[in-house]
């Protein structure tokens, strides 16, 4: 009987191949370096090919077989996706595992109002929760690890399906005594003279935030916040001023911190949290019904949540 690969190993295969880096592909599947290549290792004695060529130390390799086997790798994960969808799907609606990926600049600020919904709601539902950065949840949802994911756009999601849910506009976030504190908004040249503190690379609501702003801002560029809880701490500090999601704000992130929002005049600046899922998911309907009440959950809390602090 021919040896047929396990669905981890196809998830190495694939990941590999979409991340040409042994230690990205690992962490995308949640497991180390070694186990990872030790299960492609195992994949080609067993097949008894070789699908990279290991004479290529720098960066995997593959083989002309080992590219056709990557291709059929990815048929092969989402036929098994399907499988596991469509026995969700025959079940009650909206029970059963779900796995949910969130960005961290949602995650703590979202929650909070979503899970006493969908616990009132759905029951029956048992929801696995992953927070993590948007790159590698839509490697994980791609890889068949997550179900859905919550994320911000623009961004770049791949295959995946995106339902945008909620707009989430950005405020000027200044601190102790600031000069500015106090008015209904601000100007973009006003704020252009500031120092803008941002998020690290890999948090999309950095590029959100700089695409938003003037290019002539000035950066602090010595030090990143690793989250936007630090983020505000390093505006409450007098080290420079940031935009911060409306959602975060309603949610408390200045309580305590002394910092105070304003507008920025003329701008339409935020992001649209969004719904993804794998394209042609046999639970689609489900999480479309499910995307009404995050959508609900989003939106804005009764009242203005600008001069919080």
């Amino acid at each position: 009987m021919a040896y047929l690969p396990t669905p981890q190993q196809l998830r190495y295969l694939v990941m590999l191949a979409e991340k040409g880096h042994f230690g990205r592909a690992a962490s995308a599947c949640a497991v180390s370096q070694s186990t990872l290549s030790a299960g492609l290792l195992a994949l080609e004695r067993a097949l008894d090919s070789q699908i990279l060529d290991r004479a290529v130390a720098k960066h995997p390799v593959f083989t002309p077989l080992g590219l056709e086997l990557v291709a059929k790798a990815r048929e092969a994960l989402s036929a098994l996706s399907a499988i596991a969808e469509a026995a969700d799907a025959a079940r009650a609606p909206m029970s059963g595992p779900l796995r949910l990926g969130i960005i961290p600049t949602i995650g703590p600020f979202l929650l909070p109002r979503l899970m006493p919904q969908l616990r009132e709601r759905y029951r029956a539902l048992r929801l696995f929760l992953r927070e993590d950065l948007t790159e590698r949840l839509l490697d994980q949802l791609d890889a068949g690890l997550l179900d859905i994911v919550i994320l911000a756009q623009p961004c770049s999601c791949g295959r995946a399906e995106v339902l945008p849910l909620a707009q989430d506009d950005f405020f000027v976030a200044l601190p102790p005594g600031h000069r500015l504190n106090g008015r209904a908004s601000i100007t973009s040249a006003e704020f252009a003279a500031e120092r803008l503190l941002l998020l690290e690379d890999g948090h999309c609501l950095r590029e959100h935030v700089l695409a938003v702003c003037a290019t002539g801002l000035k950066r602090e560029q010595q030090f990143a916040a690793t989250s936007l809880h630090t983020l505000i701490q390093m505006v409450a500090g007098g080290l420079g001023v940031t935009l911060v999601p409306r959602l975060a704000v309603e949610a408390g992130l200045l309580t305590g911190a002394g910092v105070q929002t304003t507008r920025l005049e003329g701008a339409e600046g935020g992001r649209s949290i969004a719904l993804a899922w794998r394209a042609g998911s046999a639970r689609t309907a489900e999480f479309r019904t499910l995307a009404t009440v995050i959508a609900a959950a989003c939106q804005p809390l009764p009242g203005d949540s600008q001069g919080r602090s």
